[in-house]
């Protein structure tokens, strides 16, 4: 049921504070100096004249005590270029004074020469390694997924399919941009605020810069004002950046970005390449095929290969594959490292499929309809990854269930009469996508981080859940309250959350893959039992209880016994395994499914594309919150319009140049469509309440649909997003010159 947002009454009367309302005594101001090239070593740093320089604290990587590397998976980056850089926005040094003015002038009076080396800035500048940036062949990570006889299926087919699909970056855009505090002892050790995802990633970091064992070291997040994945590695960065300053000076450090330094230095969405080339019979069955996925990484491995992992997995879409083999890889480029976007590699590889699919019905002279029923995967049948389909999903239903909400049918027809009228203008179309996103980490990665939840029972008599898992807008303190308070079978007001702060709650995991609600949310409720039996097997409590004899029984346990807390710590379900050599198995213990369907309009005088209609229609397991769970859908829908049709990146030598909120353009609300959200439950057992992963879902499937909506309206297909004004200009004026070349040949025979 909707209950009231646990934050939502600090947030809405301003009590809520972020880092930039937070000012402790003494504190300092602390900034970063950046690289101006994208790779070349350091030969000479000079600090100019006009500058006080013995009131700033200043920081090299001399300076770090510990690894002078952001641990996370690979720890290939470092806390400050020492020798080289390898991106244009490499931090170098940091500063830091009292007057947070003074910061800008010293960083202007820094001149940092250079011998500059050559640089990549494309994915196929990296594949040709005619310059090794990394490793011994650019490429941080790759995935093999084979399934079937793939070699053996062309000679069966009636159509060889083939086509190239690209995606660009896209910045997460949240509204408050990367900030922390931090405070350090040399006795007491480390501590730090900040607008962060994943409390326990920066805490592993902060423990490897300094050299702390892990009590010496506590990460609390402050008010978080959107993430979108990217506040799930940069905040290590940053965090470790103000604790050197402060290290050195003594005194608290805050470290804020404005927007262009947050937009220019941070991760962003990996630009994409997939390649297909798939086999299909005389009726449109697919036979096998193989898919060439490849991500842009960036400078420095961070999450590149959980990202390419995710793409790779869900590169076949929601299809029955007999024979697969799917290649993927993850290079290195000159640019700032890219890093975790919702959605997580599945928008990149979903797009490049759903387009596909389109390509294979024109090709084999089916309805892009047709196409799917025939090829969706049914229970029983096995996932890329030899993953059997055990829930009773009916992917056909759910395809006619949003196509009958949308009028898809009647109203693709009306569209074509529409355009026997060529010199009609503007031209309407309709498209939809068919997808599916996985619920958890890949894999075995859920195994990996056993992670723990807490429920404590107070001496209040109130209840309090104590995980790691971050609120940053999406409405995590609500629904974990709601599973607790639900399970206990208490009013939702009689039970808190914790801060999530390591020096208090455990590590539950990162706030990240769609995974809260499903796998901590079953923890909670877990721990919560644990809490109710224990009451009710030591006699304070009997079965059926009322609200007052749970508080009275939850009080006297704790005078009697002292501190009353429950843990549960996760355990992979049964059935559930994954084979990371052979990357094959059960890849995520439940799926969401989902059909989107766009309608559009293109202005031929602007050539500018206005999304009038859009229908999301998803299987969500089951749905906790509705007012959250529909604002989920509804903002992914947004964003991923913004993929489809805005959010162009510039770049030039490895730099963005649109890093401003005046030329980074994205849809505002009057560019939205009504957006009609519908769901269907089916349940799942491995969920809180049966339900599955909601967050990262409504991000994949609308640049297909919308693509696929243009294609419709103009007849023209388009294989690349972001997909701007100038690209359909293009095209159309491409086909106007084909058309009329193909008439002048007819004239003249």
């Amino acid at each position: 049921m909707p209950v009231p947002r646990k934050e939502g009454r600090d947030k809405v009367t301003g009590r809520a504070r972020y880092i930039d309302d937070i000012v402790m005594p003494g504190m300092l101001y602390g900034t970063t100096v950046r690289s101006t090239i994208p790779r070349g070593k350091i030969r000479k740093i000079t600090f100019g004249d006009g500058v006080a320089w013995d009131e700033f604290v200043v920081v090299s990587a001399t300076d770090i005590p510990g690894a002078n590397c952001v641990a996370l998976i690979a720890d290939d980056q470092p806390y400050l270029a020492n020798e080289v850089v390898n991106h244009p926005e490499e931090p170098i040094l940091l500063l830091a004074h009292s007057n947070q003015h003074a910061l800008t002038k010293a960083v202007n009076a820094i001149t940092i020469e250079y011998d500059p080396l050559p640089a990549v800035f494309t994915i196929e500048e990296s594949e040709r390694q005619a310059e090794i940036i990394w490793g011994t062949d650019n490429t941080f990570k790759r995935f093999l997924v084979e399934k079937g006889d793939v070699d053996a299926v062309w000679a069966k087919a009636h159509y060889i399919v083939e086509g190239e699909y690209m995606t660009g970056a896209q910045e997460q855009l949240y509204i408050e941009n990367n900030g922390v505090i931090s405070s350090f002892d040399h006795e007491g050790g480390v501590t730090v605020w900040g607008s962060l995802q994943c409390p326990y990633y920066v805490h592993k970091a902060l423990m490897k810069l300094f050299t702390f064992p892990e009590d010496k070291v506590r990460v609390v997040q402050a008010e978080t004002g959107g993430a979108f994945g990217g506040k799930e590695d940069y905040p290590s960065i940053i965090a470790g950046h103000a604790a050197l300053l402060s290290m050195k000076s003594g005194k608290p450090v805050k470290i804020v970005y404005d927007r262009m330094e947050d937009m220019a230095a941070t991760t962003k969405r990996h630009p994409s390449r997939t390649r297909h080339r798939t086999a299909v019979s005389r009726d449109g069955k697919i036979l096998g095929g193989e898919i060439d996925f490849v991500v842009d990484g960036g400078a420095y491995a961070t999450l590149s290969s959980v990202v390419l992992s995710r793409g790779t997995i869900h590169a076949g879409g929601p299809y029955y594959w007999p024979n697969i083999r799917i290649r993927a890889k993850a290079v290195a480029t000159n640019a700032p490292p890219h890093g975790a976007f919702r959605g997580f590699g599945a928008p990149q590889s979903l797009f490049a499929m759903e387009r596909h699919m389109d390509r294979i019905a024109a090709t084999v002279g089916l309805s892009p309809v047709e196409i799917r029923r025939r090829n969706f995967l049914k229970t029983g049948q096995t996932t890329t990854t030899e993953q059997t389909i055990h829930e009773p999903i009916d992917l056909v239903q759910l395809l006619d269930r949003a196509l009958a909400l949308a009028d898809y049918h009647a109203k693709k027809e009306r569209f074509r009469k529409e355009k026997e009228n060529e010199s009609a203008t503007p031209k309407k179309g309709i498209g939809f996508a068919a997808f599916l996103h996985g619920a958890g980490f890949t894999g075995s990665g859920e195994r990996y981080l056993a992670s723990v939840v807490g429920v404590e029972g107070c001496a209040n008599g109130r209840v309090r859940v104590l995980v790691s898992s971050t609120e940053f807008g999406q409405g995590t303190k609500t629904v974990l309250c709601q599973i607790a308070a639900e399970t206990l079978d208490l009013p939702y007001e009689e039970v808190d959350i914790a801060p999530a702060d390591t020096g208090e709650v455990p590590n539950s995991g990162p706030t990240v893959a769609s995974r809260t609600v499903m796998v901590v949310g079953k923890l909670v409720q877990s721990a919560a039992r644990g809490i109710q039996q224990t009451l009710i097997a030591s006699g304070l409590l009997r079965e059926g209880y009322s609200r007052d004899e749970f508080r009275r029984a939850c009080a006297k346990y704790v005078a009697e016994r002292g501190e009353f807390k429950s843990w549960a710590r996760y355990e992979p379900p049964p059935g559930i395994f994954w084979d990371d050599e052979k990357y094959r198995g059960e890849a995520y213990a439940a799926y969401a499914w989902a059909v989107y369907v766009a309608e559009v309009t293109v202005d031929l005088t602007t050539y500018s594309v206005k999304v009038d209609d859009f229908v999301a229609l998803q299987e969500v397991g089951k749905v906790l919150h509705p007012v959250l769970a529909r604002g989920q859908i509804t903002g992914g829908v947004a964003q991923g319009l913004g993929f489809a049709l805005y959010e162009k990146v510039l770049w030039q030598d490895g730099r963005m140049q649109n890093g401003q909120m005046t030329n980074y353009i994205m849809p505002t609300s009057a560019d939205l469509p009504p957006i009609r959200v519908y769901f269907e439950e089916l349940g799942n057992e491995h969920g809180a309440f049966g339900a599955k992963g909601i967050g990262e879902l409504p991000m994949d499937g609308p640049a297909p649909a919308i693509v696929s909506a243009i294609e419709d309206a103009l007849g023209i297909g388009f294989n690349t997003v972001p997909l701007l004004p100038e690209d359909i200009f293009e095209a159309t004026l491409a086909r106007a010159r084909t058309t009329n070349r193909g008439r002048a040949l007819q004239g003249v025979r």
